[in-house]
């Protein structure tokens, strides 16, 4: 699968050797990281690659992406599925990006360039799912087009149809 290219942002899409270093949070030669980078939330999204990735399977289209700034190639955060399309051709998908690139609006271009992605590949529903206390996140869903569908505690959701 190739890159997704957005203004600022390259959309790598994983291969179960570029996770395998971000879930063990050590960088080979090549990979140029941000400082801050991978946080655990990477982390888990590239074990989670991998764990599909099992018996050579290939998640993709529906698989993680590294977020990479077009400017310097550094990984700054990830973005991924959490699986392909259920029964309603619904998507979920989770990000995060390093503490030092927070509020430049890169979560939202990352958002945004899946969506267009999702929908090209066929998925007829955008999921994702934050929190209360984080409303930065909820102000990146908003500004990408998602609108929250319910609370259950601490947990919100949010959807867009495709």
């Amino acid at each position: 699968m190739n890159d997704l290219q957005t203004e600022r942002l390259v959309l790598h899409p994983f291969t179960p050797a570029e996770a395998g270093r971000v879930a063990a949070g050590e960088p080979g030669p090549e990979d140029v990281w941000a400082p801050g980078y991978p946080a655990e939330g990477e982390r888990t999204g590239a074990r989670m690659f991998l764990k599909g990735c099992q018996d050579g399977n290939d998640p993709h289209p529906f698989g993680n992406f590294e977020i990479r700034r077009r400017s310097d190639g550094a990984a700054i955060g990830g973005i991924g599925f959490h699986g392909g399309p259920d029964d309603d051709g619904g998507v979920e998908v989770g990000y995060g990006l390093a503490e030092a690139v927070r509020g430049q609006g890169y979560a939202t271009e990352a958002v945004l360039g899946v969506l267009a992605h999702a929908r090209a590949a066929g998925a007829r529903l955008f999921r994702a799912e934050t929190s209360t206390d984080n409303p930065a996140s909820q102000g990146v869903l908003r500004k990408a087009g998602l609108t929250l569908v319910r609370q259950d505690g601490e947990a919100l959701f949010y959807e867009l149809p495709l």
